[in-house]
């Protein structure tokens, strides 16, 4: 991983859209270009930082842009790690306007009908 890349400005828009996961056919469509236009980004993108994945590319735009050395011990990595899930779990599970709740419990009623041998109106067993 080359953390001293240097991306054009097009390259750095496409790198950080990638890194925050949004798809090629996503990226073409908010930067009003082709999708195989993105794809050719990505292509050089990855060439100029060593990188192979999305990931990887996610991992290298978060060192680069929170200065974040990519040599850390795995102590500090993993606390950082920590740092970053706790700043970005609350919205993910908050997302689309459900609203997450620990400890709510939800009661699920199953109703069982059950014709009688004479074919007539449906019979509640819990009578």
């Amino acid at each position: 991983m080359k953390l001293n890349a240097e991306l054009t400005g097009r390259e750095t828009q496409v790198a950080e859209l990638l890194a925050w996961g949004v798809s090629k056919k996503e990226i073409a469509d908010r930067l009003c270009i082709a999708e195989r236009t993105v794809e050719n980004h990505a292509r050089s993108i990855y060439e100029k930082t060593g990188v192979q994945k999305a990931t990887e590319l996610s991992v290298w735009w978060f060192c680069k842009k929170c200065g974040v050395p990519a040599d850390l011990d795995p102590l500090k990595r993993a606390f950082i790690a920590i740092l970053l899930l706790i700043t970005i779990l609350p919205r993910e599970l908050s997302g689309n306007g459900d609203v997450f709740r620990i400890g709510r419990t939800v009661r699920i009623t199953r109703v069982v009908r059950r014709r009688n041998e004479s074919n007539e109106d449906l019979i509640n067993p819990f009578e």
